[in-house]
This record gives structure tokens, C-alpha cells and sequence, in this order.
């Protein structure tokens, strides 16, 4: 993912940090770039504790409809 690219980020899962690395794997293997965006920016605790539901996995917006997509498609 390009540095530029970050202006048009978009979301397309939002989870635990488990579950968001493992939907940032399974775009990636599908040729999607994703990062991941912790709202909770904490210091003081552990990423593992906490969290729940506060993690994005971000996409730029010209593959959004395909990422979620793919999101959607995975087995629960």
C-alpha cells in the first residue's frame, strides 16, 4: 500500500485483534492491501486485553466492494 494511499481508506470488518488479523491474512491472500487501525491506542494495556470490537482492517476505497466480499464470504 502506497503512503499516499491512506486519504482514502476505507472499513471494511471491525473485531477483536485476532479476528482483524485474521481477515487483514485472508485479503491478503485474496491481492487486497489492508492495515489495521486500533481505536483504543493504549499503552497500558496488553493488545490481547481489553479490545474487544475496537480493531479496523482498512482497505483503500477503489477495493472496497471486493474486500468486503471477500469479508463476507469467509467462514465464520
Amino acid at each position: 500500500m502506497r503512503a499516499n494511499d491512506y486519504d482514502s481508506l476505507v472499513e471494511v470488518f471491525r473485531g477483536d485483534l485476532w479476528e482483524a488479523e485474521l481477515v487483514k491474512g485472508l485479503l491478503a491472500s485474496a491481492g487486497v492491501d489492508a492495515i489495521l487501525k486500533d481505536e483504543t491506542a493504549s499503552v497500558v494495556t496488553s493488545p490481547y486485553s481489553g479490545t474487544a470490537g475496537n480493531v479496523l482492517v482498512m482497505v483503500n476505497k477503489e477495493e472496497e466492494v471486493y474486500a468486503k466480499k471477500v469479508v463476507a464470504e469467509r467462514k465464520p
